[in-house]
């Protein structure tokens, strides 16, 4: 899934959180260097970053890598009159595009950096907030769209599907209540949904540059070591891949160690926790996108190759925010970022149904620039006439709406000063 979330400025601590921390740091006395710590931290708080420009457009780009893998690698047959295979009819194409799925891999570094940075200091209820604000409004107008498509428009693209189940996806946690996905896509939103399940409860406790550091490190330790563990046992496993996701937690732990270093500087044990999980993160993402590749597209790339292109991912966002790269101004970025989250939304089955009804009649050249562009048109007029108009007051009336929650609703309006 996907990164879904623009790229805030960071936000200012309050003079007076400031002080409430550091007098709270004197009442259970915290050693002299620890509070010179914290201070040094509030300070790297406190800079302004410019906006990421170009990790905006890195988000597009893995957007458009799972589009055409989706297209012209994935094994639908929808191409050409006689219902020819996506690697088929692209035989050139599809052997660099049937690794496009690794866009997803990408989109979870993404989200580990972007959606700390973004909830940072925030309080509880504003974190949900703009989390519900973010995502529902296009994720809401996508499932209703293709609930059309594959129950009215292509009724057999939905033959394996109920429109019961419309319901459930529409609360975007039918991962969790055991209901197929309306459009197959949308298990990346589970996923996501997950790790702000976690970045939640930092918001609870109360966020602080050791206690990210630290689950940089045991989030992924302690599942992996569940994981494997359980299963050499014969145990049940499945509670373990809800809770810790071991197949994906390094990606988005690399992510946040990537934050540590952007928003307070460079340590060895943020180094540490940034190339451990890139390690974990490339052996895993081997482990299942391997065996899937070649299930899904028939290509049979070795182990190591796959380890290879997720590391260079994990150094490619790396530069991108740790280098002078962060401050450069690529006009149309920002506007490539607001697109990503819609053209992932809706281009799998509706760019499959394009494809089937085009393919035919024009040459696959031209169906697939016609099927993209239709694809980032309807991208557009979602993020235009859904996502601004709605987004901000959804967000606004959740938060606000939260805060006035019986017995914890204070507590969640309530924003903790972020101390190192």
């Amino acid at each position: 899934m996907v990164a879904t979330t623009e790229l805030p400025r960071i936000e200012v601590d309050q003079q007076v959180g400031q002080q409430t921390d550091h007098q709270a740091d004197h009442q259970v006395g915290r050693r002299a260097e620890d509070r010179a710590e914290d201070r040094a931290g509030d300070q790297g708080a406190d800079r302004p970053r410019p906006r990421l420009a170009l990790l905006d457009g890195l988000r597009l780009v893995a957007a458009l890598a799972v589009v055409l893998f989706h297209w012209t690698a994935w094994h639908h047959e929808h191409w050409g009159r006689q219902g020819e295979p996506a690697a088929e009819a692209w035989p050139g194409l599809s052997q660099f595009s049937s690794v496009g799925a690794l866009g997803v891999q990408l989109f979870f570094v993404i989200s580990g950096f972007v959606i700390l940075l973004s909830s940072y200091g925030k309080s509880p209820a504003r974190f949900i907030g703009s989390r519900v604000g973010r995502l529902y409004p296009a994720y809401w107008v996508a499932v209703l769209a293709t609930a059309t498509l594959t129950f009215v428009l292509w009724p057999e693209m939905g033959s394996q599907r109920s429109p019961v189940d419309i319901l459930a996806n529409l609360t975007m946690f039918q991962g969790g209540l055991g209901v197929g996905h309306i459009d197959g896509v949308y298990w990346t939103l589970w996923v996501e949904m997950k790790f702000y399940l976690w970045i939640l409860a930092f918001t609870v406790i109360g966020m602080t540059v050791r206690r990210v550091l630290v689950f940089t490190f045991a989030w992924p330790i302690v599942g992996n070591a569940l994981y494997f563990g359980l299963h050499g046992a014969g145990q049940p496993i499945g509670w373990v891949e809800h809770v810790f996701f071991p197949q994906y937690s390094a990606l988005f732990a690399g992510g946040m160690a990537l934050f540590l270093l952007f928003k307070f500087g460079h340590t060895p044990l943020r180094w540490a926790a940034f190339v451990l999980n890139a390690g974990a993160g490339g052996l895993w993402s081997a482990r299942v996108q391997q065996a899937e590749t070649l299930k899904l597209t028939g290509y049979d790339y070795p182990f190591w190759a796959f380890v290879a292109v997720v590391a260079g991912l994990f150094v490619l966002v790396a530069l991108i925010v740790l280098t002078p790269l962060a401050s450069l101004r690529v006009p149309g970025m920002t506007l490539a970022g607001q697109l990503t989250y819609p053209v992932y939304l809706l281009h799998q089955l509706w760019g499959w149904w394009l494809i089937f009804l085009l393919s035919p009649y024009l040459p696959r050249e031209v169906v697939l620039v016609l099927t993209l562009a239709a694809v980032l048109g309807a991208a557009w007029l979602l993020h235009r006439w859904v996502e601004r108009p709605l987004g901000p007051r959804l967000q606004r009336a959740v938060t606000a709406g939260v805060g006035t929650w019986p017995v914890v609703g204070r507590r969640l309006a309530r924003a903790r000063t972020p101390v190192s």
